[in-house]
């Protein structure tokens, strides 16, 4: 472990960009996951682990947080033969965040999720099911919701619907809709699987157009990418600046019906930028 603070210990998760998965069969990986650019670094026990792997993937994770590791879970889906036991084992180390919960379908498969884990532990649901976004408004609003997920090839396995921004464009807005209706923050993305550069940043840029405010990545290389395109831009860093000093200079009043949701989202953008550690103008 490294004495530094990483993105990971440092950003709130309610604004992570980047939630890096990481293959719990492989332990090797974690301490380099760590100390890269994730904001949010999710040892992974379900999708990516064999069945036969998933009882040692899990003593890998437990053996983490007993060496004083900090990160998130994803956990088999329940009524799995493997998530009752993942709780039982996991929800007692104060370095697990939370759970990302596999295959939510119903709002009961967080309640009953959340009430296995200690109350500062949170629980991202992830939608890959066309009965889960059926039902996504109950998942959105259930109080053990923390945040929502997006497990974009098991759902396009589950309907058939194309990777393509158009074919996928109603799904990403019911996402944003549902989260944003619940007092939820931003949806977290699929991954964009081998992705890197441009084609890449064209998919978190896709993300982002959506509403969406994080992305699952299934590399330590595509956090960085993610985090830029995910962050207030320079343009917008510097027009949330010119707007706001316009506006103090004028007394701080309302002057037109859009100065009211420019104001909102020039603090939002700073507010941001600032939590990302990145320079705003005026700022110390």
């Amino acid at each position: 472990m490294t004495s530094t603070p990483t993105p990971a210990q440092r950003i709130s998760p309610d604004i992570a960009r980047s939630w890096l998965l990481v293959n719990a069969s492989r332990p090797e990986l974690f301490d380099a996951a760590i100390a890269s650019q994730a904001d949010a670094v999710v040892l992974d026990v379900e999708d990516s682990v064999a069945a036969a792997d998933k009882l040692k993937a899990r003593e890998n994770v437990v053996d983490f947080f007993r060496r004083g590791g900090e990160a998130w879970v994803r956990i088999n889906g329940f009524g799995t033969a493997w998530w009752e036991g993942d709780l039982d084992a996991l929800a007692g180390f104060p370095g697990m965040h939370g759970v990302m919960l596999a295959m939510v379908e119903t709002s009961e498969h967080v309640q009953k999720t959340a009430e296995k884990l200690q109350p500062h532990q949170k629980v991202v649901a992830m939608i890959e099911t066309a009965r889960a976004m059926m039902l996504l408004d109950r998942i959105a609003q259930s109080r053990g919701t923390f945040r929502i997920a997006f497990g974009l090839g098991d759902f396009r396995r589950d309907t058939g619907i194309d990777d393509d921004q158009m074919a996928l464009a109603y799904t990403r807005s019911q996402l944003t809709i549902a989260s944003r209706a619940a007092g939820l923050p931003g949806p977290i993305d699929g991954p964009a699987v081998g992705a890197t550069g441009g084609k890449l940043a064209n998919s978190a840029d896709n993300t982002q157009k959506f509403g969406m405010r994080g992305k699952l990545c299934l590399t330590p290389e595509q956090c960085p990418i993610v985090n830029e395109v995910l962050s207030p831009s320079h343009d917008d860093i510097e027009w949330a600046s010119s707007f706001l000093a316009d506006f103090e200079a004028g007394c701080n009043q309302i002057r037109s019906a859009s100065d009211t949701p420019k104001l909102a989202r020039s603090r939002r953008l700073l507010d941001l930028a600032l939590a990302f550690g990145i320079e705003v103008p005026g700022k110390d």
